[in-house]
């Protein structure tokens, strides 16, 4: 089962639902998630936000934070995360930011990555990844990162409610 499928089934399981935020993914983890039959039940659709304005226009992305730091940028890979969740009124959020080449962007090398989680209960995680490749290779292998990065958050919220409801800590 592909990461993007079981991603899927898991929302499905829970009735969660999941919008997605792209910069230089270019569209590629929406495509993954809709190329599963099915995917309709919960994910609501996703904004690919290339310019760097529209990540401030449509996404609330902190427009003082891309002015100093650029978008490739742990912080604005969580707000857009949070952001495209608020834009489509889905539970849980994905982005994705970096540089796939061929050349740097906003001082950060070919392969430096930023994807984040943006969950219901406030959740958040952010994971800085260091890809080698070519343009195609760091997009896919970072399409199939932010899907793995979802896919541990909702196991882990998973194991807390269950802890919760049965009474441990």
């Amino acid at each position: 089962m592909s990461a993007a499928a079981r991603v899927l089934a898991l929302l499905a399981e829970r009735g969660e639902t999941l919008a997605v935020a792209e910069s230089f993914t270019g569209g590629l983890v929406a495509a993954e998630l809709t190329a599963v039959p099915g995917a309709s039940r919960t994910f609501r659709g996703s904004v690919t936000a290339y310019a760097t304005a529209l990540k401030k226009d449509l996404l609330g992305v902190d427009g003082t934070l891309l002015a100093e730091r650029g978008a490739v940028d742990p912080d604005v890979a969580a707000q857009m995360a949070a952001g495209v969740r608020r834009a489509l009124g889905a539970g849980w959020g994905l982005a994705t930011t970096g540089v796939a080449g061929p050349d740097p962007q906003d001082g950060a090398p070919v392969g430096t990555v930023f994807l984040a989680v943006s969950g219901p209960d406030g959740q958040e995680k952010v994971a800085a990844l260091r890809l080698n490749g070519d343009r195609a290779e760091i997009r896919m292998e970072s399409v199939r990162s932010v899907l793995e990065l979802l896919f541990g958050e909702l196991h882990d919220n998973a194991r807390a409610q269950d802890t919760e409801q049965n009474g441990g800590t």
